[in-house]
């Protein structure tokens, strides 16, 4: 228990502030603590206060599992930090901070950049963390995945390069741009899309035939903020419809809403057809009771009420798809 961090900063903290309030990371540490003679219940909820008598306890076991407490804790008080969880890891923050090359580079990963000025890569970019790296811009670097409509071209800046879709689509199947070149100026341009169509997966991206004239994106599930740069940039002034087509499932609604939220404009495809799949097709499933429906499409609400799920796959290949979707235009 106590080569774990935390476990030692909450052994830490009782010494110092003489109590102890329970948290999720420290939860272990919290009850064994609480169940020593070293500490008594307050009248707090989840809070253990250290037993004078015993002081001297807790001080001999920091001398054993943490050589360094002592300097530690100077270094907290000085910073003007509280002594915990949190202040520690505000300090480690400080020091990172102070430990960052002069000159980074303008532009990071959000991983790279996290890991420069906190503990590990999947750590929160908190604001002071964000302040620490200065003017860098952080990006999460993912990728837009399409099928081209015809008469689609992709230029970078005024001319100063172009890139002949068409001949891109029969070599590599389809056309992938990256969040970073859409940052640095690459623009979809030439004769625009009748709409665009953001569909949740793979196999029903590739394998559906989208009415003519449209765009096809890959959305995959929560990855989409990508698809937001993109649509920023390909229709700043939201003249183009957008049409999504998902699963329909928990998760599928909160994805729906999800971008409804980053684009009010998007229309939701649940096509009429879809309704004749439920009783041989559907899938027994859990839905949230917190998870409300009330407000959503008929067919959503069915399947909410009668527990199942239907997976878009199911109707990629119904040759009526593409008209169901053009029907959401009108």
């Amino acid at each position: 228990m106590w080569g774990e961090e935390q476990a030692r900063l909450a052994l830490l903290e009782l010494w110092a502030t003489g109590k102890l309030r329970r948290r999720s990371s420290q939860g272990a540490v919290w009850s064994h603590l609480a169940g020593l003679p070293w500490t008594r219940r307050t009248g707090r909820r989840d809070e253990v206060a250290l037993v004078e008598t015993q002081r001297e306890e807790v001080r001999a076991l920091l001398d054993r599992v943490w050589p360094g407490w002592a300097e530690a804790l100077e270094e907290l008080r000085a910073a003007g930090l509280p002594v915990d969880e949190r202040g520690w890891h505000r300090l480690k923050d400080r020091e990172r901070a102070e430990r960052l090359p002069r000159a980074l580079p303008p532009r990071l990963n959000q991983r790279t950049a996290t890991a420069a000025v906190a503990a590990r890569s999947k750590a929160g970019l908190t604001e002071a963390r964000r302040e620490a790296l200065g003017g860098v811009e952080v990006t999460r670097d993912g990728l837009v995945r399409l099928r081209p409509h015809a008469g689609l071209a992709v230029r970078r800046g005024d001319g100063e390069a172009e890139l002949d879709v068409e001949v891109v689509v029969r070599l590599l199947g389809e056309l992938v741009v990256t969040e970073r070149a859409l940052r640095d100026g690459t623009r979809l341009h030439g004769e625009r899309p009748a709409a665009i169509l953001l569909v949740e997966n793979v196999g029903a991206y590739l394998d559906l035939t989208p009415p003519q004239g449209w765009l096809v994106a890959l959305v995959p599930g929560w990855d989409t903020a990508t698809v937001r740069v993109f649509l920023d940039e390909l229709d700043p002034r939201r003249e183009v419809p957008v049409v999504h087509f998902g699963d329909l499932d928990p998760n599928g609604v909160r994805i729906a809403r999800h971008l409804r939220a980053l684009r009010p404009d998007l229309r939701w495809a649940i096509p009429e057809l879809w309704a004749e799949y439920l009783e041989e097709r559907a899938l027994r499933g859990e839905w949230p009771e917190d998870l409300d429906v009330a407000g959503e499409p008929a067919l959503v609400r069915e399947l909410y009420a009668r527990g199942l799920w239907l997976e878009q796959e199911v109707i990629v290949l119904d040759p009526r798809l593409a008209e169901a979707l053009e029907g959401y235009l009108r």
